[in-house]
C-alpha cells in the first residue's frame, strides 16, 4: 500500500516538527519494508510490537501477514501520527500506543512478542535513549523472537552485535537513501543502560 500524498505531508509536517525524533524526510518505501519484513516469519507470531510506526509504512505490511488471531502494538510518540494510525487502520488487531518506545517494558506488563520491528532513527535519537530502547526491545523478545531493525547507516551495527548473538544484515537500494536492514536473534544478557 503506497502512502498518499496527504500520509507523506504529514510525515514531512512530523520530520520538520522534530527532525531526530523522525529521522528521514519520506516514509520507507514498500520494497524496503518488504524485504524486511521477509527476516522473520510474522505468519506464526501471536504478539508484534511496531517501535516508531510513523504514517503506518510498516503497520500496513504487518498487519497484512499476521494471522487472524495475533496482535499488533504499535508505539507513536507523535500525538498526530497516532491519530493518523488510529483512523487509519481500523483493524482489531492493532492497538496503537501514543508514547515513547522506551516504555516497552512498562506497556508490555510481562507479556513477550515473537517479533519486533523497529525503523526509529536510532544513531540521531538524544544521547543514551537509542541504546536503551534497544537494549529493551531485547529484554522482552520471547524466546526465539526477532528484532528487526531498519536503518539509513550502517552506524547501529555494533550496538546491535553488543546486544545479540546472531545479526543477519540486508541492504536495499530500493529506498532513499538505501536502506540496512538487521535480523537480531538470542539476545545477550545486558544491563538496561538506565538501571
Amino acid at each position: 500500500m503506497r502512502p498518499d500524498l496527504s500520509e507523506r505531508l504529514l510525515f514531512l509536517r512530523s520530520f520538520l516538527a522534530h527532525p531526530r525524533q523522525v529521522g528521514a524526510v519520506l516514509p520507507t518505501s514498500g520494497r524496503a519494508v518488504s524485504d524486511m519484513l521477509d527476516l522473520a516469519d510474522l505468519g506464526s507470531a501471536r504478539l508484534v510490537v511496531e517501535l516508531g510506526s510513523g504514517t503506518g509504512s510498516h503497520t500496513g505490511p504487518v498487519l497484512d501477514r499476521l494471522g487472524p488471531d495475533a496482535r499488533l502494538i504499535a508505539f507513536e510518540i507523535d500525538p498526530n501520527l497516532a491519530a493518523s494510525l488510529r483512523a487509519r487502520f481500523s483493524d482489531p488487531r492493532l492497538r496503537v500506543v501514543e508514547g515513547s518506545a522506551e516504555h516497552v517494558v512498562t506497556e508490555l506488563a510481562g507479556e513477550q512478542p515473537d517479533v519486533v520491528v523497529s525503523a526509529l532513527p536510532f544513531t540521531s535519537l538524544p544521547q543514551g535513549l537509542g541504546k536503551t530502547i534497544l537494549a529493551r526491545a531485547a529484554s522482552v523478545l520471547a524466546p526465539g523472537g526477532v528484532l528487526l531493525v531498519l536503518q539509513y547507516s550502517p552506524f547501529i551495527a555494533p550496538e546491535l552485535g553488543k546486544l545479540f548473538s546472531s545479526l543477519q544484515r540486508r541492504i536495499c537500494l530500493v529506498n532513499v537513501p538505501p536502506a540496512f536492514l538487521y535480523a537480531c536473534r538470542d539476545p545477550k544478557t545486558v544491563q538496561d543502560p538506565t538501571a
